[in-house]
């Protein structure tokens, strides 16, 4: 059990004060007594300021929720802090999660306050912070309690949502929430035409300016206001490159989580319904859904993905969507069953966009061999990578790099042109 005990610079001053006190009278030198008297003074202020209650640590996070880059404080309460003068806090160190002091070793007087830890973690995911040993000590350094372990705090850091937005319009909207316009006539606030009366039509759409012009009833149309269906498709299997959070180079999967996190906000945040499917070893499936509480927990789905080497490809994308959804599908495309299954996609009707999140992952840096055996590897892979993407856009299935905002306006008004051309099936 921990108790206050005496510290070294306690015992030192003890031990000189009742040697040269004892050598002094034995020896007959008054020379030790004066020598040993500041320690005789020490000794006995530090032996009457022994605390004699043991206090009770506890370390709280302000924030157990937050984005990459944000930050948050560990705060020490003490329930007792009679006779104790100094604090002293050492915090582990945390994979992905930067300190301030530096190196998470922070001390101050009670009197000046408690010292605290903050705590920034630079990658999504969640993050262990919190785990430290602190040491209290008392008036004139005499006694020390611990240092005491306390237990870690589980952060959960939600992905960066990058800045993204587009005025292009989701190619084929199936819904009555959202803000886009609708190839199909309904209430709306959106015109669409003028045309004469007929019967069941309202009263209250007929445009009177011009059935007195032309002598005969019209009425005005309108579009239906419609929120569109959007799924998002997470490759998770792999992570090719090393993240050095948002401070540093971003892998693979941090730009295929940004990324999908960015786009998850920018539908939710205009009326838009959204869904998430993430591949991978602990696969998740969020069905079609809007709003605040909606966005968190895609956004907290998203800080749950992990990689496994073991894991595979499905064979087949089961998303239980119509063929008017739009499928956002965020991966390096590396593996052949994953390309596979997006073309069946595809194939089922629905309008799908391939986002590219392999960035420079499989580039070779300044002044590499390339004829080394890892230049060669990743050339080869990325060969491969390239004659999928070609045989997937031949099939009707656009390829967009990620680059932030205005990523998608081209390949979405492209898609919404051609979801109006009329289809002819055999």
């Amino acid at each position: 059990m921990t108790s206050w005990r005496p510290t070294p610079a306690l015992v030192r001053s003890c031990l000189l004060a009742l040697g040269g006190v004892s050598g002094g009278i034995v020896l007959g030198q008054e020379v030790l007594v004066v020598l040993a008297a500041p320690f005789v003074v020490l000794a006995a202020m530090g032996l009457a300021g022994r605390p004699r209650r043991s206090p009770r640590l506890v370390a709280r996070l302000d924030h157990h929720r937050l984005h990459e880059g944000q930050g948050t404080t560990s705060r020490l309460e003490v329930d007792d802090l009679a006779g104790v003068e100094h604090v002293t806090r050492v915090a582990a160190r945390a994979v992905h999660v930067a300190t301030s002091p530096t190196y998470g070793t922070v001390g101050s007087l009670v009197d000046e306050g408690l010292p605290g830890v903050a705590f920034s973690p630079r990658r999504w995911g969640r993050r262990a912070v919190g785990a430290e040993r602190v040491a209290l000590t008392s008036a004139w350094a005499g006694w020390r309690f611990g240092p005491v372990p306390l237990p870690e705090n589980s952060l959960v850091v939600l992905p960066q949502t990058a800045p993204y937005d587009t005025r292009a319009e989701v190619p084929q909207p199936d819904g009555l929430v959202g803000r886009h316009r609708s190839r199909r006539l309904g209430s709306g606030t959106e015109l669409e035409g003028i045309r004469p009366f007929a019967p069941g039509d309202r009263l209250k759409r007929i445009t009177w300016p011009v059935s007195l012009r032309t002598g005969e009833l019209h009425v005005v149309t309108t579009r239906a206001e419609q929120d569109a269906g959007v799924w998002l498709v997470v490759d998770g299997l792999r992570d090719i490159g090393v993240s050095g959070g948002i401070d540093g180079h971003a892998s693979t999967l941090d730009l295929t989580v940004r990324a999908a996190a960015a786009l998850a906000e920018h539908h939710v945040r205009t009326g838009d319904r959204v869904g998430l499917l993430v591949v991978a070893a602990n696969g998740a499936r969020v069905p079609l859904g809007s709003g605040p509480r909606h966005l968190q927990r895609l956004q907290g789905t998203l800080a749950r993905v992990r990689t496994e080497a073991r894991s595979t490809p499905p064979e087949r994308l089961d998303l239980g969507a119509g063929a008017g959804s739009v499928v956002h599908v965020l991966s390096p495309m590396l593996f052949t069953p994953l390309v596979t299954a997006t073309a069946g996609l595809q194939r089922s009707g629905a309008s799908v966009v391939v986002v590219d999140t392999l960035g420079d992952a499989l580039t070779a840096p300044d002044g590499a061999d390339r004829l080394a055996l890892p230049s060669l590897a990743a050339r080869m892979q990325r060969i491969e990578r390239d004659d999928r993407l070609r045989r997937l856009a031949a099939l009707g299935t656009p390829v967009v790099p990620w680059r932030g905002p205005g990523t998608l306006d081209t390949v979405l008004h492209q898609l919404a042109r051609r979801a109006q051309v009329p289809k002819v099936r055999a």
